[in-house]
């Protein structure tokens, strides 16, 4: 797939799938609507999403309240074949190599965004809050670089 073709199904995914994902996941389907199916899902699910990742997703309008965090073994489970995707775009190194190993027969596109996981980064709700806003910006800024700018899209 070209870069400049839009994609007509994405998978997000990183470690938890409770930070990074959801908030692509979410972003993706507020700006583009249904223009691509997407989901995310991480290497683990051990996790609920993230309350930072929802505050900081909720000031741009994109809820992320009623996600429920997945694995790609819980993906499998359920039916989803990773191979069904056009597009995987990993946010950290272990969801990169864990999609290249899961698709390693299937011919699809991967892609790597180095997008920083802000856990752990601040002392304090503010400091915190600044770090995932930085995060939610730079997945909306390569989002954005990837797919173009968000559509007008009927809710």
């Amino acid at each position: 797939m070209t870069q400049d073709r839009f994609p007509s199904s994405v998978l997000f995914c990183c470690d938890h799938n409770a930070i990074r994902s959801p908030m692509a996941e979410g972003m993706m389907k507020k700006f583009y609507g249904r223009a691509a199916y997407v989901q995310s899902a991480g290497v683990k699910n051990d996790t609920e999403v993230d309350g930072f990742a929802i505050a900081v997703c909720d000031e741009i309008g994109v809820p992320l309240v009623n996600h429920r965090s997945r694995s790609f073994e819980e993906m499998q489970d359920w039916g989803d074949d990773l191979g069904q995707f056009d597009l995987i775009v990993a946010l950290s190194p272990a969801s990169q190599r864990m999609a290249l190993e899961m698709t390693r027969h299937a011919h699809l596109e991967i892609e790597y965004w180095p997008i920083m996981d802000p856990t752990g980064l601040a002392e304090g709700r503010e400091a915190r809050l600044a770090a995932y806003r930085q995060t939610r910006d730079q997945i909306r800024a390569r989002m954005c670089d990837r797919f173009g700018p968000p559509r007008k899209v009927e809710v």
